[in-house]
């Protein structure tokens, strides 16, 4: 059986009878054998977060049945309605979904250690053509409980610095490079009389831990240290500080109740010279309504005392629920979703790969602005797989972490905050060990 091309009907329309012959010997395309199409007749469900990646997959649904005789019963819900719906299924244990997209930096712990997620290690294993090394290694990093593959990240979120080029150009004022040139440099720019604030990130206590774990791991701590609290870690605590000085000493006052999406589109209307957040955003930041989309330059996150350690991130990923039936079929369902070719085709679109391939294929970059790509390319090599503490009840860690900078922008003691949020922590990691 056959298939007509796109090209081919185009290029026939203008041909003439023999260059029409020609060109239908040479255009047709052949379906897959049915050796190739083991699973022919089976239907998959797979729910998906609305997401532009997941408008793109959903508009390839009818190439991946050709390929492999496989239905797709796709269902895009918002994020808040696809973790209702997946409580509901996986703690009944039901054999639908047969994959779903989740955020495994919040929640591979908990659904690993509940038996929700099938083990991936084997799938890969036996599909070398797959190309796994192809992944970033933070992105695999944030889909891995221990040695196990809980996940298949599908796209990424690095951690950079944006400024406003015109500003620095205007005062002959250098990219900083490091935490103390960030610090030194925003003082000297920031005019507040005139509205412009040296900087600006993250400061809701819940929001900002992702954004200040950048600021902690470049100065050499981290959340969590071999399974115990490390909040009060002098680096840890050096991390804090560091973030919280920026946001006491050159952000907007208002901006500790600011939700973060206010505080990109702060930064958009020109308020502040530095903002530190994830790349992903960059295209809001450059949208026609963006008052610095043509003023805005993108660099590597600056290094503190150990080196510049951004995190780099897959916010999003694909798993095959332990209860499916159906579990070879649904890994080929997410070999196709994040091959070679549809991570490339999404990132043209977009949406930041997580494939080397793809950052080194020139049709990959090539709708982005150069810095921008030279930025993420380095990050993606050095980053960080995580954002947030490495446990099972990530959201009560977050408050906890967050609290350190929010007392110490309101004027406590950060030590002390620090000790007392290292203690709390610590208790929940306590909770959480096999009795």
């Amino acid at each position: 059986m056959v298939r007509w091309t796109r090209r081919l009907l185009y290029l026939l329309l203008g041909a003439g009878t023999l260059g029409a012959a020609l060109l239908l010997a040479a255009g047709l395309e052949e379906d897959p054998l049915p050796a190739q199409r083991p699973f022919e007749g089976q239907r998959l469900t797979v729910y998906l977060a609305e997401h532009p990646w997941t408008d793109i997959i959903s508009g390839q649904a009818d190439e991946f049945k050709r390929e492999t005789g496989v239905e797709l019963q796709l269902v895009q819900v918002t994020e808040e309605q696809l973790q209702e719906k997946l409580a509901v299924q996986l703690i009944s244990r039901s054999d639908t979904p047969d994959v779903f997209m989740y955020r495994p930096y919040m929640d591979k712990q908990l659904y690993f250690k509940r038996g929700w997620l099938t083990p991936l290690n084997a799938y890969v294993s036996g599909s070398p053509d797959y190309d796994i090394a192809d992944l970033t290694a933070s992105a695999m990093e944030t889909n891995k409980v221990g040695d196990a593959i809980t996940s298949i990240p599908v796209f990424l979120d690095q951690f950079i610095l944006y400024y406003r080029k015109d500003i620095l150009e205007s005062h002959s004022e250098p990219v900083p490079r490091t935490l103390e040139e960030l610090s030194a440099s925003a003082a000297r720019l920031q005019d507040p009389a005139q509205g412009l604030y040296g900087f600006i990130g993250r400061g809701q206590a819940v929001p900002l831990v992702t954004a200040v774990s950048s600021y902690v791991f470049s100065q050499g701590g981290d959340f969590i240290t071999d399974g115990r609290a490390s909040l009060n870690t002098p680096q840890a605590v050096k991390g804090f500080r560091t973030y919280a000085n920026l946001l006491a000493s050159y952000a907007p006052p208002e901006v500790l109740y600011l939700p973060w999406t206010q505080v990109m589109q702060e930064f958009a209307a020109g308020r502040a010279v530095y903002y530190t957040e994830t790349s992903a955003i960059y295209k809001a930041i450059l949208s026609e309504n963006s008052f610095v989309r043509d003023k805005v330059g993108f660099a590597l996150f600056p290094a503190g005392d150990a080196g510049a350690k951004p995190y780099n991130v897959a916010s999003w990923a694909l798993a095959i629920n332990s209860g499916s039936q159906k579990k070879d079929a649904a890994w080929r369902f997410i070999q196709w979703a994040t091959s070679k070719e549809n991570v490339l085709e999404a990132q043209r679109s977009g949406i930041i790969g997580v494939r080397a391939s793809a950052w080194n294929d020139p049709r990959g970059v090539e709708n982005y602005p150069p810095q921008l790509v030279e930025v993420v390319k380095k990050t993606i090599e050095s980053g960080s797989g995580h954002d947030v503490p490495q446990m099972i009840r990530v959201g009560e860690g977050r408050e906890v972490v967050g609290r350190i900078v929010v007392r110490a922008v309101l004027g406590e003691d950060i030590q002390a905050a620090a000790d007392e949020a290292n203690q709390a922590l610590q208790r929940l990691l306590d909770q959480e060990k096999p009795e």
